[in-house]
């Protein structure tokens, strides 16, 4: 007999589901005139109806307000009494990659003397330090942080980075937080029900991430000084195959490739480099794809602790969709510019 406990918290998170904002909903934001017009567009929507009644005028505003609800929603669901560990332990692990991102921000905060602003979301924000390592003036003061946040396990990778190493010292230490992320999710899918799957799902996100290194270690010109950039674990390309690739062009890397899907994915890289020249645009080309192989592994299941992973990521996406079209309005931006980069859209 199917555990009561997540034939509900299914139940619930599939109603969830249906009241995120439509791709067609987004597309018809992008015609409005300023961004509360933008809003009005998703007033039925969950997220709609959380930002309806809150002070927006900025995108900055909305950046912020959108972080919030992500993390509310998470919140909502750990609130129930009766939620499964496995999903408690799925969310948990899940969020970090919010914490290695504001982890990211502080560094190049340090490093360039310019602060960035922080995501809301994670351990460290839910200890109310993220003020804290907004405000972090070296190296030794994100490192006390961690450890105070129990996060040893990136403190250690900290440990021996040099701020004034150049490209190749900013890209290991990044490589190696996203690593050591990775190595944490791996780790807690041997313990839960169905961790089978998500380790392959993990296993996908992995592949894409290391080709996004690959291509942001080749248009640095770090080519094979990267090598130790790469995260294990991947579940189609081997460590081996994605060292090899760095010896080559960034136009070179899609032929080399085994996997057809990885090689489409790879050329659309490539394409969209070569027509922004902007490493931000890789990491959008990454993102969607990502969550579309994300998606054919985790959203059909049901009575698993798999529904709260697909549940986050598609949060994420919603949320990462608004932002595009919001900032794009905000900007006087055509939507042509950023259509390519919705996910879903």
């Amino acid at each position: 007999m199917p555990d009561p406990r997540y034939a509900f918290i299914s139940a619930y998170l599939k109603g969830e589901e249906s009241k995120v904002a439509t791709s067609d909903q987004i597309n018809r934001m992008s015609a409005a005139s300023d961004v509360q017009d933008a809003l009005a567009m998703i007033r039925e929507t969950d997220v709609g109806g959380y930002l309806e009644e809150l002070p927006i005028k900025t995108f900055d505003d909305v950046d912020e307000w959108l972080w919030k609800y992500f993390a509310q929603c998470i919140r909502d669901v750990e609130s129930f009494r009766f939620v499964p560990k496995d999903i408690s332990k799925v969310s948990r692990a899940y969020i970090v990659k919010y914490d290695v991102s504001n982890i990211k921000a502080a560094l190049q905060g340090i490093s360039t003397g310019k602060k960035t602003r922080m995501i809301p979301v994670g351990i460290i924000c839910n200890g109310g330090l993220l003020d804290e390592l907004f405000n972090a003036g070296k190296l030794e003061d994100i490192i006390g942080l961690l450890i105070k946040c129990e996060l040893g396990d990136y403190a250690s990778v900290l440990k021996e980075y040099k701020t004034d190493g150049g490209a190749r010292s900013k890209l290991l230490v990044e490589a190696k937080l996203d690593g050591e992320y990775y190595k944490n999710l791996l780790s807690m899918t041997k313990g839960i029900k169905d961790g089978s799957v998500l380790s392959k799902a993990f296993g996908l996100a992995i592949d894409l991430t290391n080709l996004q290194i690959v291509a942001r270690a080749i248009i640095e010109g770090i080519g094979t000084d990267a090598a130790d950039c790469t995260i294990a674990g991947g579940y189609l390309i081997t460590e081996g195959s994605i060292r090899d690739l760095l010896s080559f062009k960034l136009i070179d890397v899609p032929q080399r490739l085994e996997n057809a899907q990885y090689r489409d994915i790879a050329s659309e890289v490539s394409s969209s480099y070569d027509k922004t020249k902007s490493v931000t645009a890789i990491e959008e080309v990454i993102d969607k794809h990502k969550f579309m192989l994300l998606r054919d592994v985790l959203s059909p299941r049901i009575l698993s602790p798999l529904v709260m992973a697909w549940h986050l990521i598609l949060k994420e996406v919603e949320i990462r969709n608004l932002r595009l079209v919001l900032k794009m309005i905000a900007d006087g931006i055509a939507l042509e510019e950023i259509k390519e980069y919705l996910v879903g859209a």
